[in-house]
């Protein structure tokens, strides 16, 4: 029976039964009230694949789900810069969900990769805010296109694995709202998500699920979120202080429904609060019953097929000495070596879990790609639990030195990253890198193949190789992706979402990451990955928005044009090799000059293009103000600042191709003056400047004070105008209370 209107249920509800529904009925189910028309939802995890559990399953049933098409995770799929095929993979998962009763599919992750060691950074997109809003809002719109709500995790500043159920996450209001927030932000002003799901630690001091700083001022009145806010699994330590902190679903069920009662009738909890969280609720139940058109079962092999294409556009090409694509004629010559290749690791661990409908192995793509012939030229090589084994790599060798050309597939096994805990390190497995040393001292045409959520350490054996193509985690359709980009049946046209570093004590948050005595600093501040290994210029194995083709590209005609409301950076891209590819170009905007301390560049704009052999397309980006924005502690909003821009357009964020300068107006807001601004702010001030001069010139001595020694002015413009005044002959108190307020009647209003 459909639930009647909002203002009919909810004022008939006993305040009982409004607390049952703000929590779980189970682990996958919200509460139901047939006496009042209210059905109940199922939610499950999901952001590469369906995770419906049996009935009466449990959280950690990781293996025990119905099967559903695996995608390529985050970290894969973020890779293609392909906001379509995301959006595409999102329409297929929610059609999924669909044919299987669930309500809410929890998804997409886009917390950043602050540090490579993070356990879970396989769910990411990104170490950068804007493409991990970009992507994410592609899967969110494509998953509730089919009905099913999307719930936006894990808010916020839940970068890593280590205590994340506690751990008080230190960082400054500037650095949350140009890193950590910026992604979600795109998400719900966008694509407008129907659920977003808080996450566990604190955020300076206050846990996410009672931060109302976070979930009502930012969320909602930021924002404009008009959905609901649930918890993580188990984020909940006080429910009538989550409630009034803008929290409506507490999930798992939890105990503590007359607490939430008792918060009401003592007026700790106001009641209308306690209404608001059950209209919410009651309006999911709406927007995923209102899909006008009946579930209908998925296509598995058409969303295979689907994983394959997106696998295929993940993977990304970082070395290739002219190994690579291998000749399908060679096929014969050809050494197939590593326990990854026959036992593909194509997803992460956790939560995310997904039993596949199929699974494609390297091993069996080849074996298909020689006309169904078992494939005979693999050797295993090592084994997963990291013990060496000298009889493996014997074989492996022997291998390797009757044969004209290797595939190394090497990678990270299952037990080295998971959602649970960290790395401690980004190295390859010992044994691993012992058996590629063996392989390469007998032959020297070897092209690696990597399997891993995070990044790994290149730098110490990259040079003994002639190509290297990071297959991240790539799904179910994985292994015949792989097949189809080293024999050049495909171009890969992936692209770093996260710079490589040389070596893990390079980055930014290497001194402050996990932290200790359940505390985290993130001290890097704005700088995280490019933003600080470019503002320093240190070297990286590999560069953020990195990523080689079989074919080449070229950039021209770069072209500046302001509109009413945004830049229009307009350019050609031309592929000037012999195949079909893909490029990935890349917009930065660089703060010429700033008052604050900003990156060298952000990215701000970019776009995928298939270009057939000599063909040029042209390309046009928009530029809103607020890629030209920081945010400003002192006057809690984003400032665009009047001066020269420098818009970038490169392959990746150090290989710029185009630039061109660009003269901002700024914003037209004037910064606000207060007693405690400097004597150098009033100065700069339009208003106040002018009224400050007028003021010492017309006090006792204040000739004086502007033929002062150029020292002690140089000394006291930092000083704020209130304590000047006790150095000021002719200054006061209620002087400066007057030109504040007179400052304060004159500046326009934002």
């Amino acid at each position: 029976m459909a639930h009647q209107t909002h203002s009919d249920v909810v004022p008939g509800l006993s305040r009982a039964r409004k607390a049952a529904l703000t929590t779980g009925a189970d682990f996958w189910h919200t509460v139901a009230a047939p006496e009042a028309g209210i059905a109940s939802i199922m939610l499950t995890d999901g952001p590469h694949g369906l995770r419906k559990q049996s009935e009466g399953g449990d959280a950690l049933g990781l293996g025990d789900s119905v099967p559903a098409t695996c995608f390529p995770p985050a970290v894969g799929l973020g890779s293609s810069w392909n906001v379509g095929l995301i959006r595409t993979v999102g329409i297929a998962l929610g059609t999924e969900a669909r044919a299987q009763g669930v309500s809410v599919l929890l998804g997409p992750g886009v917390n950043i990769r602050r540090s490579p060691l993070c356990g879970r950074n396989f769910e990411y997109y990104s170490e950068d805010p804007y493409l991990a809003g970009v992507l994410g809002a592609a899967w969110v719109q494509g998953v509730q296109s089919r009905g099913v709500a999307a719930s936006l995790k894990h808010f916020a500043a839940n970068n890593q694995e280590t205590d994340r159920m506690r751990i008080d996450v230190r960082v400054d209001e500037r650095t949350l709202r140009e890193i950590y927030l910026p992604a979600f932000e795109r998400i719900v002003t966008t694509a407008a998500p129907w659920t977003v799901m808080c996450s566990y630690n604190r955020i300076n001091g206050t846990y996410a699920s009672e931060n109302r700083w976070l979930l009502t001022e930012v969320l909602r009145d930021d924002w404009g979120f008009d959905g609901l806010v649930m918890s993580d699994w188990g984020a909940v330590n006080d429910r009538p202080r989550a409630l009034a902190a803008g929290l409506d679903l507490t999930m798992p069920a939890a105990a503590g429904d007359e607490r939430v009662v008792a918060a009401v009738e003592s007026g700790e909890l106001d009641e209308a609060t306690l209404d608001e969280a059950v209209r919410r609720l009651l309006t999911l139940i709406d927007r995923t019953e209102r899909t006008g058109e009946p579930p209908s079962d998925a296509d598995a092999d058409a969303h295979h097929d689907l994983a394959a294409l997106a696998a295929t556009e993940s993977a990304v090409l970082l070395r290739n000495e002219g190994l690579l694509p291998l000749d399908v004629t060679d096929l014969d010559s050809v050494a197939v070596i590593g326990e990854f290749a026959r036992t593909p690791r194509f997803q992460g661990s956790g939560s995310s879990q997904v039993v596949p409908t199929r699974v494609d192995s390297a091993v069996d793509a080849l074996t298909a790609l020689g006309g169904g012939t078992a494939w005979a030229r693999f050797a295993p090589g090592f084994r997963f639990d990291g013990t060496a084994d000298p009889d493996l790599v014997a074989e492996a060798v022997a291998l390797a030195e009757k044969s004209r050309t290797v595939v190394l597939f090497l990678g990270l096994p299952t037990e080295f990253e998971s959602e649970g805990f960290d790395r401690t390190d980004i190295d390859l497995p010992a044994n691993q890198l012992a058996l590629l040393e063996a392989v390469t001292a007998v032959n020297p045409r070897v092209a690696v193949v990597l399997s891993n959520g995070g990044v790994v350490a290149l730098s110490g054996w990259q040079d003994r190789t002639q190509a290297i193509l990071e297959g991240w985690l790539l799904g179910q359709a994985g292994g015949s992706a792989i097949v189809n980009l080293l024999f050049g049946l495909a171009n890969p046209s992936g692209r770093l979402t996260e710079t490589i570093p040389v070596r893990l004590s390079d980055t930014p948050s290497h001194l402050n990451f996990p932290g200790a005595d359940g505390v985290v600093v993130y001290g890097e501040r704005i700088h995280v990955g490019y933003r600080w290994f470019d503002t320093l210029d240190l070297p990286v194995a590999y560069p953020f928005g990195f990523g080689l083709s079989y074919t080449t590209f070229e950039y021209s005609d770069l072209v500046l044009t302001p509109t009413e409301d945004a830049l229009e950076v307009t350019f050609t891209v031309a592929n000037t090799g012999d195949r079909a590819g893909a490029e990935v170009p890349q917009v930065y905007v660089r703060d010429v000059e700033s008052t604050v301390d900003r990156p060298v560049h952000e990215l701000k704009g970019f776009a995928k293009l298939l270009l057939a052999p000599g063909e040029s397309r042209m390309v046009t980006i928009r530029l809103d103000d607020r890629a030209f924005a920081y945010w400003s502690s002192r006057e809690r909003r984003w400032v665009v600042e009047a001066g020269d821009f420098e818009i970038r357009v490169g392959a990746s964020s150090r290989d710029i191709r185009l630039a061109g300068t660009f003269a901002s107006p700024g914003d037209g807001v004037l910064p606000t003056l207060t007693g405690m601004s400097s004597l150098s702010e009033w100065f700069a001030h339009p208003i106040g400047g002018p009224l400050l001069m007028q003021a010492l010139a017309s006090g006792t001595d204040g000739a004086r004070f502007d033929t002062v020694d150029p020292l002690v002015a140089k000394m006291a413009a930092g000083t704020p105008l209130t304590k000047l005044a006790a150095f000021v002959p002719g200054m006061s108190g209620d002087l400066v209370d007057e030109l504040v307020e007179t400052v304060r009647a004159r500046t326009p209003r934002p």
